[in-house]
């Protein structure tokens, strides 16, 4: 009968705690941080943000890190005026052309060619074609056009603002105005560094008139040995 009892009771109490089990959610937690987060998770719902969405747009006018506003829309009078006015900012140099040369053969020599003549291996598959030369009379790119459809893309050529940064999309207009010139029989443009002014063109500095009579005391003590 006590061992009747003694199970009874076992089972009971066994019973008792499965039955108050959650899987999903244990009754005991030592280190409740570790199962609910004290700060807000990615997209949760929470009363306090409006909307009760944690993921928020930013600021209207906010740019973020490291990126500049392109002020030439993407239209046909912004073409023409990034054609027209927008210039270059970087130096030609030697380093820029070969670093454009290296993001020119990722991005843009599949269709363009490595020569800049639209022989790119999809052209040559006709995959893609009217690739025109850059040398294409019609065209006349200049180095804003260049940076203009990089940034915006045309026809069936995409956008590249995501894939490269603004300094990088400049060295690939060097680039792509050298193989220009190589294509027109011209000298690609490579801007001279400025060094130091030769000593003969450096100006005299004037003395203060104490320094004059020091130096002319100094030069009488001279001859009088």
């Amino acid at each position: 009968m006590k061992n009747t009892i003694k199970i009874l009771a076992a089972a009971i109490v066994i019973i008792s705690v499965v039955s108050c089990q959650n899987d999903k959610k244990p009754n005991y937690q030592y280190m409740p941080n570790m199962y609910e987060s004290v700060g807000y998770e990615t997209y949760g719902e929470y009363r306090v943000f409006p909307g009760e969405q944690e993921a928020m747009q930013p600021v209207e006018g906010s740019i973020p890190r490291g990126w500049m506003p392109y002020d030439f829309e993407n239209s046909n009078a912004g073409y023409q005026l990034a054609k027209d006015t927008l210039k270059n900012p970087i130096k030609y140099t030697k380093e820029n052309e070969a670093a454009g040369m290296q993001l020119y053969t990722i991005y843009c020599a599949i269709c363009h060619g490595d020569k800049g003549d639209g022989k790119g291996t999809l052209v040559q598959r006709e995959k893609i074609l009217g690739v025109p030369s850059y040398d294409d009379v019609g065209r006349a790119i200049t180095e804003g056009s260049i940076y203009h459809v990089m940034y915006y893309g045309i026809n069936s050529m995409g956008s590249y603002a995501s894939q490269t940064n603004e300094h990088e999309r400049w060295q690939i207009v060097q680039y792509v105005e050298k193989l220009k010139a190589d294509l027109e029989g011209k000298e690609p443009r490579i801007d001279q560094e400025k060094g130091p002014a030769p000593s003969n063109l450096i100006p005299a500095v004037n003395k203060r008139p104490e320094e004059e009579e020091q130096h002319a005391t100094t030069e009488e003590h001279k001859d009088a040995h």
